[in-house]
């Protein structure tokens, strides 16, 4: 009987999330060398490239996103057998904020996931601002959040899934004329990356002006590589026509960014063992 290895489909769906084999080792607990074999000998099976390799990291080819569609719900389908079989079946309603920031090409694909291995579980998703998120959190409206944290931003009691470089990025094309504030593209001031970017351009003396304001991540991607101005993002949320800005200024005088880290925040005190249990799934489903 032909097929595949599960092991190897897996690989091929952290590799395609992570963007290349060597961020997708740590995730997979195996060496770069083990990741490359496990494509390697996928290729092999399907006589012909799934992963178009560069400098950059690597992209699917029609073959590879072809069958990253069968593997995610052939992994779906092994790991609600074994849930079925071996594991606690999730069931009920649970409220969840997202941050927008998080992963924006790869969310709904995660929940989709979630939804299929337990399907008795009903999640009631808000996708918005980390502040938002925060505040319905506090107040009781929300039973679980994951927010976008600068290191001062800390909860107590949160658990961290990832951390993530921030960048400036514009689209390829983009000219700006020199001389001239740098047009900047940014989410509303309740955006902790609005005060960060106006915050570090300030601090050095770097003229800029806001030209266009979004109400969400996807409007900021859209905006950026439009060439409507210079955008600070972290590096998931860079989308199709977004590239690291590559400044006229000397290096030296265009402020760096620092790292953030995405954090699921704690379980309210009381909270049912539901909450608990679904906390831990999305914890080792979204971990990097």
């Amino acid at each position: 009987m032909q097929g595949f290895d599960l092991a190897q489909l897996y690989s091929l769906r952290v590799v395609a999330e992570a963007g290349s084999l060597t961020a997708a080792a740590p995730r997979l607990f195996l060496s770069q060398s083990a990741v490359s074999e496990h494509m390697r000998k996928l290729e092999a099976a399907c006589g012909q490239p799934l992963l178009l390799r560069s400098k950059a990291g690597v992209v699917l080819t029609p073959a590879g996103t072809r069958l990253l569609a069968h593997a995610q719900r052939i992994l779906a389908l092994s790991e609600q057998a074994w849930n079925d079989l071996c594991g606690p079946q999730l069931q009920g309603h649970v409220r969840l904020g997202v941050s927008d920031y998080f992963r924006p090409q790869a969310l709904a694909s995660m929940l989709a996931h979630v939804a299929e291995v337990h399907p008795g579980l009903r999640l009631h998703v808000q996708v918005m601002h980390s502040s938002q998120v925060r505040s319905m959190w506090l107040q009781g409206a929300l039973d679980l959040g994951l927010c976008m944290q600068l290191e001062d931003e800390a909860v107590e009691g949160a658990s961290t899934l990832c951390r993530e470089a921030l960048h400036w990025v514009a689209a390829p094309h983009a000219v700006f004329p020199q001389g001239r504030p740098v047009p900047l593209v940014l989410l509303p001031e309740h955006c902790a990356l609005h005060h960060l970017a106006v915050q570090c351009l300030a601090s050095q003396g770097q003229a800029y002006e806001v030209v266009h304001l979004v109400t969400g991540v996807a409007g900021l991607q859209a905006a950026i590589a439009a060439g409507l101005g210079v955008g600070c993002v972290n590096a998931s949320a860079m989308g199709q026509g977004m590239e690291l800005w590559q400044t006229p200024l000397p290096k030296t005088a265009w402020p760096a960014l620092p790292d953030v880290r995405f954090q699921l925040l704690p379980l309210h005190a009381g909270a049912p063992s539901l909450l608990a249990q679904v906390r831990q799934a999305l914890l080792s489903q979204w971990s990097a």
